[in-house]
C-alpha cells in the first residue's frame, strides 16, 4: 500500500471548478510568463487590482482578537428603602465613620480609599462619611475663592464610581438629616471575595 491512489483520476465539479478559477486569477504569475489566457501579466495585474479592490469592499472588516479583561464591576446599587428608613428612625445605625471636614481633595481622596479597604477588611456593612455641605453662592462674601460650595460634597460620589472604590462599594446615598443629611453619604461597604 503505496497511498498513490491506484485508481480512477476524478474531474473536479463544477463548484471545485469555479473555486479553483477563483483562486487561479489571484495568483500573480512570474516576471515575463504569460497567463493560460495568453495575456501579459501587466494587463492581469490591473484587472486583478480592480477586482481585489471591489472583493475587498464586500469582506466584512477583520475583528481584532478579544483581549480578556476583568469582567466590569457591577452597577452602584442605592441603598433599600426599608434600611434608609431605619437609619433615619435611629433603630438601625452605620459600623464606622469618616468625616473628610479640612482635607485637600487629594487627601480626602486617599483617606476615603483607606477608610473603605479598612471598613471592608473589618466586615463592615454600612459606613457613613461625612464630606460637609460647603458653602453656598451668597453667604460668604468676604471671599470670593470659596464660593463654590462643597467641592468634597461633589467629588465624593465621583470618586466612588472610579474603579478602584468600586471593588469596596455596593452602593451609597445622602445620610438621613440625624446624621448630617446632604454633608454625608451611607456606603454600602461590599464583602470581601
Amino acid at each position: 500500500m503505496s497511498g498513490s491512489g491506484g485508481g480512477k483520476k476524478r474531474g473536479l465539479t463544477g463548484e471545485d471548478q469555479s473555486l479553483w478559477d477563483e483562486i487561479a486569477k489571484s495568483i500573480k504569475p512570474l516576471p515575463g510568463r504569460r497567463t493560460k489566457t495568453g495575456r501579459e501579466p501587466e494587463a492581469l495585474a490591473v484587472e486583478d487590482q480592480l477586482s481585489r479592490g471591489i472583493e475587498k469592499r464586500k469582506r466584512p472588516l477583520a475583528v481584532p482578537p478579544v483581549k480578556h479583561r476583568d469582567p466590569p464591576p457591577p452597577p452602584l446599587a442605592p441603598i433599600d428603602r426599608r434600611l434608609k428608613s431605619k437609619l433615619s428612625r435611629g433603630s438601625a445605625g452605620y459600623d464606622a465613620k469618616l468625616d473628610l471636614h479640612g482635607y485637600t481633595q487629594a487627601e480626602a481622596k486617599s483617606r476615603l480609599l483607606r477608610f473603605l479597604e479598612t471598613a471592608q477588611a473589618r466586615e463592615h456593612a454600612l459606613v457613613l462619611v461625612i464630606t460637609g455641605k460647603g458653602t453656598d453662592k451668597g453667604k460668604r462674601s468676604d471671599d470670593s475663592w470659596s464660593n463654590e460650595g462643597g467641592v468634597l460634597k461633589r467629588q465624593v460620589p465621583l470618586w466612588l464610581s472610579l474603579p478602584e472604590f468600586r471593588a469596596l462599594v455596593i452602593g451609597f446615598e445622602e445620610a438621613a438629616a440625624r446624621h448630617g443629611g446632604a454633608g454625608a453619604l451611607y456606603i454600602r461597604v461590599r464583602r470581601r471575595r
